[in-house]
């Protein structure tokens, strides 16, 4: 304890809260640890991942960490409106930037637009003051980690990657670029160094963790799988009857089927709207709430088709989430094929909070179909199967007592799986252990005082 002691407060609470052991009275002084996190997205931006971080900003603070935040104006699904260049919340300080909108609707637009807010991010971590003690990094947008590497490689600095997406392989699967292009090869290897470099990596999902190792044998060791998570206190369930949202869209009385998230390319909606295609002389209502470059073709398809089954709303404000995700009776998450391991649907932890079943679209290998089975809150389905994703949707129609008891199991899996209070502690255990190993203590008394 006493080589530990004094060099991270953060290890101390986590000693404490896992051994019991009360911390000793010290004269010595408390070694704040300050967190820089750089990501494009954050609230009142509609992007889940900047959502996402801001609970996590908020929920480490309360853990004794100081907490500084550079990200972008919102520019998110198009939001025009400006948010306040500084923000302080106690423990938590927000730096935002300009946002370029440079063709957003379009790949190649938001990659520069992504690398102009890189490059704000490169001149703000010349300041000094804005370093911290260590730096979390995230793929919004993606080439952002190489910022880690230099920070590292020119100032010492500790870095740990939180890979939402794995690039350039989406781009690859998109078409965006072919896969024999030099840049990947490029983009490939400046992979490599980062990961190498990087005290810790946090994925996503299991199956990401194997794509890296297959890239990167030797970062094994280094790579945390933690999912995302949901405020099960802001989310829950509410009755369809109960629900003002269900009642304004006219959605109670009809069994509705909820997609709700961005509709970008990385999702499968075809399977979704063949779907609904062969349900539409069923009282069975599709409600689409988001956007993304995939819209406006559903929206197109479903004209084309004739259907009146289907009603597409914008994104709603997070205020309004505990209702619009429980003003149906099945929500949908789809991974388009191909790209298990290169994303990982964040809407689902929502879903589960709101005690609703839940059809995945994915792939056979996909770890959503053993998180699914495991939780027993719903089915999976292999991409293009809309008949038998069709047969579900209309059997558990006509089954309330099986959607109850679905969406019952799905909520149990979430509170004791994917909260943001369980979900914190394990990006706390990676940070601290980032910190204490770039100090070089001992890996095993670490281990030894941890758990």
């Amino acid at each position: 304890m006493e080589i530990i002691q004094g060099k991270c407060k953060l290890q101390r609470l986590l000693t404490t809260q896992s051994s019991g052991i009360k911390e000793e009275n010290t004269s010595k002084p408390q070694f704040h640890v300050k967190l820089s996190i750089i990501t494009q997205f954050y609230p009142p931006d509609y992007a889940p991942t900047g959502q996402l971080i801001e609970e996590l900003s908020t929920q480490l603070r309360h853990q004794g960490l100081h907490i500084h935040v550079f990200t972008g104006q919102p520019g998110y699904a198009f939001k025009k409106e400006s948010a306040p260049a500084i923000e302080r919340r106690d423990k938590l300080l927000i730096r935002r930037s300009r946002t370029a909108r440079l063709w957003p609707q379009r790949i190649r637009g938001k990659a520069v637009n992504g690398l102009l807010f890189c490059l704000r991010s490169a001149f703000h971590l010349l300041k000094t003051c804005w370093r911290g003690d260590i730096l979390l990094l995230t793929t919004a947008p993606p080439f952002l980690p190489i910022l880690g590497y230099l920070a590292n490689l020119c100032f010492g600095l500790p870095y740990v990657c939180l890979l939402y997406d794995l690039y350039p392989d989406v781009a690859v699967e998109l078409k965006v670029v072919p896969g024999h292009h030099w840049v990947v090869k490029f983009w490939n290897f400046i992979n490599r160094e980062i990961w190498r470099n990087a005290k810790a990596i946090v994925v996503l999902s299991s199956t990401m963790k194997e794509r890296i190792v297959a890239k990167c044998p030797e970062v094994a060791d280094k790579i945390t799988v933690i999912h995302s998570w949901a405020n099960p206190d802001l989310i829950v369930p509410i009755p369809k009857k109960d629900n003002w949202f269900a009642h304004k869209y006219n959605l109670v009385e009809k069994f509705t089927v909820l997609y709700s998230g961005n509709m970008g390319r990385c999702h499968d909606m075809e399977t979704i709207i063949e779907a609904a295609h062969k349900l539409q002389d069923q009282p069975i209502q599709f409600v689409f709430i988001g956007d993304g470059a995939k819209r406006k073709l559903c929206e197109e398809q479903v004209a084309a088709l004739g259907l009146n089954n289907c009603l597409f709303l914008p994104y709603q404000d997070k205020q309004y989430l505990p209702y619009s995700l429980t003003a149906c009776d099945l929500s949908l998450v789809s991974v388009s094929q191909g790209m298990e391991g290169l994303v990982a649907p964040s809407k689902l932890y929502g879903i589960l909070a709101a005690g609703r079943p839940v059809a995945v679209v994915c792939e056979d290998h996909s770890y959503l179909c053993d998180l699914v089975k495991e939780a027993k809150c719903g089915k999976t389905f292999r991409n293009g199967d809309a008949t038998k994703l069709a047969d579900f949707i209309s059997h558990l129609a006509t089954n309330k007592q099986l959607v109850n008891q679905m969406g019952k199991a799905g909520r149990r899996y979430f509170q004791s799986h994917f909260t943001l209070e369980i979900i914190a502690k394990e990006y706390a255990q990676v940070l601290c252990k980032a910190l204490v190993l770039d100090q070089k203590v001992d890996r095993s008394i670490l281990m030894k005082q941890v758990h």
